[in-house]
C-alpha cells in the first residue's frame, strides 16, 4: 500500500492497454505503476513492492509473461499475479493457471466490473 491505496503493477507492451486500465484502476481507489516489458517489470517490482500484478501474456517476446512469472516466484513474489490475454478464456480452459504460478487469467480486453470485483475480493 502507498498512501491508504492499493498498488496494482500492470505490464503490458501497448500503451493504449496501459492508459485504459490507469484510468479504472485510478478512478475506483487504486495506485497503478507500469512497465511495458518484462525487464522493465521486474525493475518496477522491486521499487514499488506492488499488492497484486497484472502482466499481458505475450509481449516482447512470445513468453515474456510467463517468463516474468518465473522469475517473481524465484524472487519469493507473494502479490497475486494475474495474466492478461487476448487467449485468456482459453488459457483458462486449456492450462492449470494456478501450476504457473498464477492467481488468474484476464480475456483482453479486460473488463473493468470484473478486474474491479477480482481486486476487491484479493485485497480486502
Amino acid at each position: 500500500m502507498e498512501d491508504g491505496k492499493h498498488v496494482i503493477l500492470y505490464i503490458d507492451d501497448d500503451r493504449d492497454y496501459r492508459d485504459a486500465v490507469r484510468v479504472i484502476l485510478e478512478s475506483n481507489g487504486y495506485k497503478m505503476v507500469e512497465a511495458g516489458t518484462a525487464e522493465e517489470g521486474l525493475a518496477v517490482y522491486k521499487d514499488a513492492a506492488p499488492d497484486l500484478i497484472i502482466v499481458d501474456l505475450m509481449m516482447e517476446e512470445i513468453d515474456a509473461g510467463t517468463s516474468f512469472v518465473k522469475e517473481l516466484q524465484a524472487q519469493g513474489n507473494r502479490a497475486p499475479i494475474y495474466m492478461l490475454s487476448s487467449v485468456g478464456d482459453n488459457l483458462s480452459m486449456s492450462a492449470d493457471y494456478h501450476a504457473l504460478g498464477l492467481s488468474g487469467v484476464f480475456q483482453k480486453p479486460i473488463d473493468s466490473d470484473t478486474l474491479i470485483s477480482v481486486l476487491k475480493s484479493k485485497l480486502q
